[in-house]
C-alpha cells in the first residue's frame, strides 16, 4: 500500500513539473511578443521578473591591490572607470532597463547588444565588436524540486574592463571573487581577457556538476527498471531525456561560440591566454559527449523497459494459455456428459461419476508433467 502511495506521489510531482514547463513556455512566447513591431535596438526586458532589485558590484584591481564595492548609480561606475587597473562590473538583475541602458552608454555598447542582454531567451553566441567581445551563455543548476533551472549570463570584455550580467543574484561567480581577493596565481597580473575566461570557465564547470547529478539519477533508475518496471520509471526516463535535450540545446551553440572565440584574432585576447580558451572548448566537447552518452543510455533504458513489460505480458499470457489448455479436455468431457440423450450407458453406471473424475485427474496430472518436462512451468 505504501509503495502505491509513493508511486502516486511521484506521478503527481512529474505531472506538476510538466505542467509548469508548459506554462513557462507559453509565458516565454507571450513575453517575446512584447517586442513585436518595435524598432531594432529597443530595450525591453524579456524573461522572468525577480522581486529583488538589481545589485551592482564593482571590482577594480591590479597586481598590487584590489578594491571591491557595491554601487547604486552609474555615476559611481564612471568614477571607478577613470581610475587605473582592470575594472569588473557585475550586475545581478535585469529588470531596471534604464539602469542597463546607462551602463551600456557608459561603455559604448551597441544597442543591439543591450537588447540581447535584456532578452533572457537569447541563444548562446559570441560577437566581436573590435573594441569589445560579447558572449552569451547559459548557467544551469539543480532546483529544489529536482528540475533544472536555466539562467542567462552575458559577458562583455574589452581593454581593461569586464562586464557581466546575470538574471538574479547567484553564487556562481563567488569563486572568482574569492580568487581576486586572495591574489593567488597570475590572475591579477593578467588582463581583462583572463577574467572573462574565468567567468566563462566557472559556468562551464557547473555543467559537470549538473551532469553528475543526472548520472546518479540514471544509475538509480537503471537499477530500478531492472528490478521492477513501473509507469513512474517510464515517466522518469522521459523526464531525464527532456532535461538533456534542454541542456544540449544551449550547450551546442556555446561550443560554436567558444570555438569562434579561440580562433579569433582579436587584440583583446593575449596570445599567452589563448590556450585557456582552448581548454574551455575541450571542456565543452566533453560536456556534449557526456550529454549524448546519457541520451543513448536513456534510449537503451527505454528499450529495457519496453522489453521487460513485454516479457511480463508474455509470462501472464503463458500462464493463462496453460490453464486454458488444461481445461480444454476437461471441458470436452463435461460437454459430452452434459448432453441430454436417453441412451447414455454411463449415466446409469454405479461407478460412472467417480470414473469420470479419475479420468479428469489423470489428464490434469499428465498435462502438468508434460508442461514441466518442456519447462513451460
Amino acid at each position: 500500500m505504501s509503495d502505491n502511495k509513493v508511486e502516486a506521489g511521484q506521478g503527481k510531482v512529474f505531472f506538476k513539473l510538466e505542467s509548469e514547463r508548459k506554462i513557462n513556455m507559453r509565458l516565454a512566447i507571450k513575453k517575446r511578443s512584447k517586442k513585436a513591431g518595435l524598432a531594432p535596438g529597443t530595450l525591453v526586458h524579456i524573461g522572468r521578473a525577480y522581486a529583488e532589485k538589481p545589485k551592482i558590484t564593482v571590482f577594480r584591481y591590479d597586481e598590487a591591490s584590489v578594491t571591491e564595492k557595491e554601487v547604486s548609480s552609474v555615476m559611481e561606475i564612471r568614477d571607478e572607470k577613470s581610475l587605473p587597473g582592470i575594472l569588473w562590473v557585475n550586475v545581478d538583475g535585469l529588470q531596471d532597463v534604464q539602469l542597463l541602458a546607462e551602463i551600456g552608454s557608459l561603455f559604448g555598447l551597441h544597442p543591439l547588444v543591450m537588447e540581447d542582454i535584456l532578452n533572457t531567451d537569447q541563444r548562446s553566441k559570441m560577437e566581436d565588436f573590435t573594441d569589445y567581445i560579447y558572449i552569451v551563455l547559459k548557467n544551469f543548476h539543480n532546483h529544489f524540486d529536482e528540475n533544472i533551472q536555466q539562467e542567462q549570463v552575458s559577458v562583455i570584455f574589452g581593454n581593461k574592463f569586464v562586464l557581466s550580467f546575470t538574471e538574479r543574484k547567484s553564487e556562481i561567480l563567488d569563486p572568482i571573487r574569492e580568487r581576486l581577493r586572495s591574489g593567488r596565481g597570475r590572475f591579477r597580473k593578467a588582463g581583462a581577457d583572463l577574467l572573462a575566461h574565468h567567468v566563462i570557465d566557472n559556468i562551464v564547470d557547473q555543467y559537470f556538476v549538473v551532469l553528475e547529478d543526472i548520472e546518479e539519477k540514471i544509475e538509480n533508475l537503471e537499477d530500478e527498471l531492472i528490478r521492477e518496471t513501473t509507469p513512474f520509471g517510464l515517466q522518469s526516463v522521459h523526464n531525464l531525456k527532456r532535461k538533456l535535450i534542454f541542456m544540449r540545446k544551449s550547450m551546442w551553440p556555446l561550443r560554436e561560440a567558444i570555438s569562434s572565440l579561440q580562433r579569433s584574432d582579436s587584440p583583446l585576447i593575449e596570445a599567452s591566454n589563448e590556450i585557456y580558451f582552448k581548454d574551455i572548448y575541450d571542456h565543452m566537447i566533453a560536456v556534449i559527449d557526456t550529454v549524448d552518452t546519457f541520451r543513448d543510455m536513456l534510449s537503451g533504458m527505454l528499450g529495457v523497459y519496453l522489453s521487460s513489460t513485454s516479457m511480463k505480458q508474455s509470462e501472464v499470457m503463458k500462464v493463462l494459455t496453460i490453464i486454458a489448455t488444461i481445461f480444454m479436455p476437461l471441458t470436452f468431457l463435461a460437454g459430452i456428459y452434459g448432453m441430454n440423450f436417453i441412451n447414455m450407458p454411463e449415466l446409469k453406471w454405479q461407478w460412472g461419476y467417480f470414473t469420470v473424475w479419475g479420468i479428469m485427474l489423470v489428464i490434469v496430472v499428465v498435462m502438468v508433467l508434460f508442461f514441466r518436462k518442456k519447462k513451460w512451468l
